[in-house]
This record gives C-alpha cells, sequence and structure tokens, in this order.
C-alpha cells in the first residue's frame, strides 16, 4: 500500500505542482490575502496540478510505455491506470470546490487554469498550439490570486504578461529533452516542429523577456533588479546545459527556480500587482 500510494504521488508530478502552488501562495501574499485565503489559494492550486499531472500519466500510459519512461510510475506497472484517473478526477473536482469557497470569479479563473492544463493533456499539446495552454495556464495565476481577495481585484497586465511568459519558456524546456521520442509517437507540438535548438533559444528567450516586462511594469527598484540578475543568471547556466537527445531536465528546472525567484520578489510589489 506504501508503495502504491508513493507511486500514485509520483505521478501527481510532485515538482512541478510544488512549484506552482507555491508561485500561487507567494502570489495571494503579494495580493494581500490574509491567512485563510491563501492556504486556500494554495489547496485549489495544489489539487488544481495534481489532477493535470495525474491527467498526464493517465492519458499517456500506452505512449510511456512504448517509449521506455521508468519515470513514470504508470509506465513501470507501479500503480494502475485506473487509481490514476480516478484520482485525477478526484483531485479535479476537489480544486474546484474550494474554489468556490473563494467566490465564483476564483472559480472561473481556475476553471480557465485548469481546462489550459487537461486540454494540453487531451491533445492540444500534438497541434501547433500546444503553447497556448502554458500561455494561459501560467497567465491566469495572477488572477486567481487578486480574484481571491475579500474585494476581488483584477491583476496589473504585467503581472500576468510575465506569467505567460514564464509559461512559455517552461513549455520549450520541457517538451526539448523529448523531441525524438514525442516525434515517434506523433506529437506535433510547436516545440516538436521547431525543433531543439530552437526551442531552447525559445525558452531562455522567454525568460528575457519575463524579466524585461517585470522591470518594465513594476518599476527598477533593488528587488526587482535583484531577481532579474538572478534569473539572468540562471538563464546564462541554462544555456550551458546540452542538447543532446536524452538530456537531463535541468532547464525546465532552472525556468521553475527563476519562476519561484520572480514571484518571491512579488510579495514586495504589494497594490503593484493590481490593475490600476
Amino acid at each position: 500500500m506504501v508503495r502504491r500510494g508513493l507511486a500514485l504521488l509520483g505521478s501527481t508530478h510532485p515538482g512541478p505542482s510544488v512549484v506552482v502552488t507555491t508561485v500561487a501562495v507567494a502570489l495571494g501574499v503579494a495580493a494581500g490575502l490574509d491567512a485563510v485565503r491563501v492556504a486556500l489559494v494554495g489547496v485549489v492550486m495544489l489539487f488544481n496540478q495534481f489532477s493535470v499531472g495525474l491527467s498526464n500519466d493517465w492519458l499517456d500510459a500506452a505512449r510511456d510505455r512504448r517509449a521506455g519512461r521508468s519515470d513514470k510510475p504508470v509506465a513501470r506497472g507501479a500503480v494502475s491506470v485506473a487509481a490514476v484517473r480516478a484520482s485525477a478526477l478526484v483531485s479535479l473536482i476537489a480544486s474546484l470546490t474550494v474554489a468556490l469557497v473563494l467566490g465564483p470569479l476564483v472559480l472561473a479563473a481556475n476553471v480557465v487554469s485548469v481546462a489550459a492544463g487537461w486540454s494540453y493533456n487531451l491533445g492540444l499539446k500534438s497541434t501547433p498550439l500546444s503553447l497556448v495552454a502554458y500561455l494561459v495556464g501560467f497567465g491566469v495565476l495572477p488572477a486567481i490570486a487578486t480574484l481571491a481577495r475579500a474585494d476581488p481585484a483584477w491583476p496589473s497586465w504585467w503581472a500576468v504578461t510575465v506569467g505567460a511568459l514564464l509559461g512559455a519558456a517552461a513549455h520549450f524546456a520541457n517538451a526539448a529533452p523529448d523531441l525524438e521520442d514525442d516525434a515517434r509517437e506523433g506529437i506535433r507540438g510547436l516545440p516538436q516542429l521547431l525543433g531543439r535548438r530552437r526551442s531552447i533559444a525559445l525558452t531562455w528567450l522567454g525568460l528575457a523577456a519575463a524579466i524585461a516586462v517585470l522591470l518594465l511594469g513594476w518599476d527598477v527598484t533593488p528587488v526587482s533588479v535583484a531577481a532579474a540578475m538572478v534569473t539572468l543568471a540562471l538563464g546564462l547556466l541554462g544555456l550551458l546545459t546540452p542538447l543532446g537527445r536524452g538530456q537531463t531536465r535541468a532547464p525546465f528546472r532552472l525556468i521553475m527556480l527563476a519562476a519561484l525567484v520572480i514571484v518571491v520578489a512579488l510579495v514586495t510589489a504589494g497594490e503593484a500587482l493590481l490593475a490600476s
């Protein structure tokens, strides 16, 4: 039971799930939410991301087995497809239910977020529009936080844009290691069409654009400049990673780390995070 439980947890894609949840919680703090609302935003996003990760492993089970994805619990037989499917649906219901507690606007924003992730898993990733799911999924994150306020407010344009750009960077970084395996399975998303080198280049271009928008939209402050410098350093480190087939997921992890750096900085933004 313990092994199966751990395998099921592995199918939630715990790393990205925790990172995105941490981003949402930090945005909630920046938006001025009280402790209870911050906690609820965290629960909403954790189950949101669990549902997306679990649905990915459920829907891709056969493909992952053919590709020999030993990092996927379902592919190596550590947990059944039925268990992963049921957990994905339960997580989805839990995320939407808790979002409703925070209000109809948060529920609507969360529906957009989770729909982006599920639509990617259900087939959007096999089309040139694969990038759209990441743009929408990451771009709506600030709205979930700001709309959860006791007095709901829309996020500033630059916060949404930074989120979307980080999402674009994450998409290209996440896809780059598996382009050949994906191509054999008939996946023709934007990274597969562009190839590895262009995808890696767009990863860091997206990160650089996020830094530029951060400084332009927020303001040039010691905190924003420090965040930009650390993020730039992570980007330069990412450029040193190998581009060959089967490379590690270092670029994706660096993008997630860069997102955390930017969001931690945003905790000090306060009212600047809200639309004027």
